[in-house]
């Protein structure tokens, strides 16, 4: 498949979301909507932009991923907690995980809904897709990425961990050609002549 590359200019949010409206449901009727790309690159403000469009309810895949190095596990826990559910028309459920404590959290839940949108790394990966209807890939170029991460309020807590992460994340979208995959890979207009 070929993405579709869209700059995330002024407006972009509404295009996405008809093409969300236009992508095959799953069995339920429902669709999920992931919003995958390397840390840094604008995900999550991206994709609360897309969710709050769609008004639908924004799950960050971190939620579930079982610590710095379970990242390769997390895409499965979704598909297993998230997708399939989703699918199904049934409730989502998924054993959280405790960030601070380093230690699996509280079971969240939440009722099947038109649309949801899964934010984060490994979001688009391919266990994912049977249950996704538009994988999103977000571009940004590795420096303005490391300039994003660098300026968070949790740089701190996350630096000791971004080799570790990158590693990871990296590994991940090759193994499963994410960007390649995506319906559409939303670019910072920066990087898009």
């Amino acid at each position: 498949m070929t993405p579709r590359l869209l700059p995330a200019a002024p407006g972009w949010e509404q295009r996405v979301a008809g093409l969300v409206r236009c992508a095959p449901p799953g069995g339920a009727g429902n669709r999920l909507v992931t919003v995958d790309g390397f840390s840094g690159a604008g995900k999550s403000t991206r994709a609360g932009a897309l969710a709050a469009a769609l008004d639908a309810p924004l799950l960050e895949i971190e939620d579930l991923c079982p610590g710095w190095d379970g990242l390769s596990r997390a895409p499965a826990l979704a598909r297993r907690g998230i997708g399939d559910p989703l699918a199904a028309g049934t409730t989502l459920r998924w054993t959280s995980w405790d960030w601070e404590h380093d230690r699996p959290g509280p079971v969240r839940s939440l009722p099947p809904a038109p649309v949801v949108v899964l934010e984060g790394c490994g979001a688009a990966a391919a266990v994912l897709a049977p249950v996704t209807s538009l994988a999103i890939w977000v571009d940004a170029p590795a420096e303005v990425r490391e300039q994003r991460l660098r300026a968070r309020a949790d740089w701190p807590v996350y630096a000791p961990y971004r080799e570790v992460w990158r590693r990871a994340e990296e590994a991940l979208a090759a193994a499963d050609h994410s960007r390649e995959r995506a319906g559409v890979v939303l670019a910072d207009p920066r990087s898009v002549e």
